[in-house]
């Protein structure tokens, strides 16, 4: 390890660029408010645009390969800068989803880019977090922003309810988090994630019941992160929060908070936790188990499109942390890997739901899809193929990532996972098959509702997911070596 904290500003440069960029809008938008709003709310989209495309590009061309700083309280390594871009491009997929839908919603208010920015500032921070105090501080970073995203809505009671349960749940799960922090700091003496590794080392096994405040302490950190993740039986707040929040907004939680978090878990629970694998492992286990059995099977009884893909997404989480089961590198890159195809497909999904309104109506259940393989045959094709690819059906990205996941699952002799994930998967093409039915196969009464014609971000967006999805099958070396060198750095 090279402790250089001359070099701290230089680590952190895009996150200390998104921040300044933040501020800057902060303050354009404070002054231009005033009778502006519109055309002000356009000017911040493409200012956080590029500001993304900037941010990315700082991270692809970092020349730091592995360095602590902030005094022992953020990493820079591989492994964050992978997960990073991945948040960035998460980001920048929801800009592009939002510049018709802030207009036909009439949702006037700057704060949206300014939160976004905020979140995404944060979840960079996450991701390099080597710390437990830096750690909460910057996952409560993220959540604030998240508690006024949800409830943005302000002339929406669903929106308001959906911002309320977020803040209410949120905070209990700061409090399991801080709980179980506090019992390890109180037993170690320590917050640092290399320092509690070496602690710990040797300590596993049957000597981890010895240290029964460290395994509560453990317990309590795990839920906490369950609950942010929306896994089941911690994911009480996913649907309705998902169902009131801003569509936009939706996209955004079902995606960046699951990245950064993700990558928290591997590094506090590979690192600090690792000689306790097979005591973790079984929560994790079990927790996999639940999220991919009530994901398959709470999708199938939703009638409106939102609250099935919070379902959808409440099994995705299941089958991600497979990966984590599995305590080897092999398991590491299956993360990595399905992360980076999971980017594309809920973005994909999303983009394709807020394409599907009209002047007079827009779609919220799924009957609302009816006709529209005559109606948009493109937009028709464009979404069967993200749901094959959720369903993990071949030739599609979906397939490769589960695939992997399931392979990995293997080779750590974790069978009863890799079966169980087989059969919801199985069980899961029942709804996403349906929409694909409802899509092709059934008439609507009446005339037929044309949907306005998709504005040019949006169909950029949905043409790199086609695209992608369809490339990572066909083509998958790149990624698997991104992944892979993501994981040895890490390692």
């Amino acid at each position: 390890m090279i402790y250089l904290f001359d070099f701290d500003l230089l680590g952190l440069l895009p996150e200390v660029f998104m921040l300044v960029t933040t501020c800057i809008l902060l303050g354009y938008g404070v002054w231009y408010e005033k009778g502006q709003e519109r055309e002000m709310t356009n000017h911040q989209l493409w200012c956080g645009v590029v500001a993304c495309v900037l941010t990315l590009s700082l991270l692809l061309q970092s020349p730091i390969t592995h360095l602590i700083v902030c005094y022992q309280t953020l990493i820079l390594d591989g492994f964050g800068l992978f997960v990073k871009g991945l948040i960035v491009c998460s980001t920048l997929g929801v800009f592009l989803l939002s510049f018709s839908y802030l207009r036909q919603e009439n949702l006037k208010a700057f704060e949206f880019i300014i939160l976004v920015l905020l979140a995404c500032s944060s979840m960079m921070l996450m991701a390099s977090s080597y710390d437990f105090i830096s750690l909460y501080l910057s996952l409560e970073f993220q959540s604030l922003s998240f508690y006024v995203l949800a409830a943005m809505k302000r002339e929406s009671d669903y929106s308001t309810e959906a911002g309320l349960k977020y803040f209410v749940l949120g905070a209990i799960a700061s409090g399991l988090y801080l709980f179980g922090a506090s019992l390890i700091y109180g037993l170690t003496g320590t917050t640092n994630f290399e320092d509690l590794s070496l602690l710990f080392t040797g300590l596993g096994g049957g000597d981890l019941w010895i240290h029964a405040s460290l395994l509560v302490g453990i317990i309590f950190v795990s839920v906490a992160f369950f609950f942010k993740l929306a896994a089941a039986p911690f994911h009480m707040w996913a649907p309705d929060v998902y169902e009131g929040a801003p569509t936009v907004v939706t996209a955004f939680f079902s995606i960046a908070p699951k990245l950064a978090i993700s990558a928290v878990l591997i590094r506090l629970f590979y690192i600090c936790f690792f000689d306790f694998l097979f005591s973790w492992q079984a929560i994790f286990f079990a927790v996999s188990l639940i999220s991919m059995t009530v994901g398959a099977l709470g999708a199938m009884s939703q009638t409106k499109i939102k609250r099935l893909l919070a379902y959808s997404s409440i099994g995705h989480v299941g089958y991600i942390l497979i990966g984590f089961c599995c305590g080897s590198l092999e398991g590491v890159q299956a993360v990595f890997l399905y992360l980076l195809v999971y980017l594309f497909m809920t973005l994909g999904s999303f983009g394709i739901v807020l394409s599907l309104r009209s002047s007079k109506a827009k779609a919220v259940y799924l009957s609302d899809l009816k006709n529209l393989s005559s109606t948009n045959p493109l937009l028709a094709l464009t979404f069967s193929t993200l749901l094959f690819s959720m369903a993990g059906i071949p030739p599609l990205a979906g397939f490769l990532s589960k695939f992997y996941l399931f392979f990995a699952a293997m080779n750590s002799s974790l069978y009863s996972l890799a079966v169980v994930g087989v059969l919801t998967s199985a069980l899961s093409c029942f709804y996403y098959i349906r929409l694909v039915k409802v899509m092709y196969f059934e008439k609507g009464e009446g005339p037929a509702v044309v949907y306005e014609q998709i504005d040019r971000e949006k169909a950029i967006l949905l043409g790199i997911c086609f695209f992608m999805i369809l490339l990572l099958f066909v083509y998958p070396s790149p990624v698997f070596l991104l992944s892979h060198a993501a994981a040895l750095s890490f390692c």
